[in-house]
């Protein structure tokens, strides 16, 4: 008989105030319009993928030559290696421009490298980057990324902040806070922090879970880590849900994603005892699967550098898990080790899902993929060194979006929006109406 099994559920409260509420509007030129005819159907069956051009076809890799001024631009430029790159040069000219730029009252460059035509359909008609929020205090852009559609609410995570309060002697003077944006519209909108009294968990990432949302409880020295469960209205009740693995402390759970039988997978990395404050980890980096109905919890993958980003997707029978082990918890970055994306095979026997079938997906140029999504066609996006990275379900690179300083996270919302994470920024993202984020229900 096991012991173990999930921490008894126990609540506490928070009082749901902030520093200092303010309220921020600007102007936004994005519009929302019809796409074209070559966009997906949207009727009740499952989501396809957008047709995609063969890179091997004849008209796509033909020299250059007479033809080649009748052809869209962006085959072009896989013709014609100079085209390309002048066009990155562009790109690049226009980010050294950009922050004299910023302002709250003006549409940001629009920085979206098409790489196959296929993006463009994601991008739709008229597609914007806009900066939202700059803060130059502290990291409040990090994680998470969770849009609670009811409340129109989007929770973030901050990346460590220092703390010289007692308590946070346990988590070597750094504390994480959560910034809870309440939209009235997509240029209106109130900033908040939430306050949780166990302000230690150090929460990371997060997914909607019920009429809440779940976050990953990194812990600290003296609190345990695991899943925790807060309501997404105030006063944001906290309940625990998992805090050890048959007796065994994780190590600093990292993100998280709901299946829909119930179940909640989630990585495991070691970044918190690398970062000084988890004690020295008792379990491989794994990624497991926990059913809240029944209180089972289980190894589900493993031989990983670093697991982190996790998503399946739309039809469920692909997982997607990122390896950051290309950068430890220390700072160090080692080219040499993996920044890639892992694909799995979703398996059922005796009623109980299983991975199999690993392989590589796609390996990130920049930086190392950290938060990962699909959208309902199945493409895959994942915040790295230099913006969104996109891919098609095949592992063909389609597109970029390119964002100043990188991105580690982000969140789908309604109609083609996403809010991407850049520590002491927060940007949003107008894509085509159609392009949503897979099993989000919006």
């Amino acid at each position: 008989m096991s012991h173990h099994l999930w921490h008894r559920p126990r609540t506490a409260e928070a009082d749901g105030t902030g520093h200092g509420s303010h309220k921020v509007s600007f102007s936004d030129s994005s519009k929302s319009s019809k796409l074209d005819s070559s966009r997906p159907s949207t009727n009740n069956s499952r989501p396809t993928s957008p047709r995609l051009l063969s890179p091997r076809g004849d008209r796509l890799l033909s020299p250059r030559g007479d033809k080649d001024k009748d052809r869209p631009r962006s085959q072009q430029l896989w013709s014609d290696n100079r085209a390309w790159q002048r066009v990155n040069r562009q790109s690049e000219a226009l980010w050294q421009e950009s922050p004299s730029a910023l302002s709250h009252n003006s549409p940001q460059p629009r920085p979206f490298l098409i790489y196959h035509d296929s993006f463009l359909n994601l991008l739709g008609p008229s597609p914007t980057l806009s900066l939202l929020i700059s803060d130059p205090r502290a990291p409040y852009f990090h994680e998470a990324g969770v849009f609670h559609p009811a409340t129109n609410t989007l929770f973030i995570t901050s990346n460590r902040i220092p703390d010289t309060s007692p308590d946070a002697v346990t988590t070597q003077n750094k504390t994480i806070v959560i910034t809870k944006v309440e939209f009235f519209s997509p240029t209106d909108f109130t900033r908040d922090k939430v306050r949780c009294p166990e302000r230690n968990y150090m929460a990371n990432g997060g997914t909607n879970f019920r009429d809440g949302l779940i976050l990953c409880a990194q812990g600290s020295l003296r609190e345990p880590s695991g899943l925790i469960y807060m309501e997404a209205k105030r006063p944001h009740k906290t309940t625990t849900l998992l805090n050890n693995y048959h007796g065994r402390p994780f190590n600093s759970p990292n993100d998280v994603v709901v299946h829909s039988d119930g179940s909640i997978w989630f990585t495991d990395p070691i970044y918190g005892y690398e970062q000084g404050f988890r004690p020295k980890p008792q379990l491989p980096q794994h990624v497991y699967r926990f059913d809240p109905s029944t209180g089972d919890i289980r190894v589900v993958a493993d031989g990983f550098g670093r697991p982190n980003g996790i998503c399946f997707a739309p039809n469920e029978e692909t997982c997607y898990i990122t390896d950051t082990d290309f950068m430890h918890g220390d700072g160090t970055k080692v080219h040499s080790r993996p920044a890639t994306v892992y694909a799995y095979s979703v398996y059922w026997t005796n009623d109980q899902p299983y991975l199999t079938n690993r392989r590589v997906f796609a390996y990130a140029d920049t930086g190392a993929p950290d938060g990962i999504k699909c959208d309902v066609y199945g493409n895959v996006y994942a915040g790295c060194g230099d913006g969104i990275n996109v891919w098609n379900s095949g592992g063909m690179l389609v597109g970029k979006i390119l964002i100043e300083g990188g991105c580690a996270n982000f969140c789908f919302g309604r109609n083609g929006e996403m809010w991407c994470f850049g520590e002491h920024k927060l940007w949003r993202v107008k894509l085509g109406d159609e392009t949503r984020g897979a099993l989000l229900g919006v």
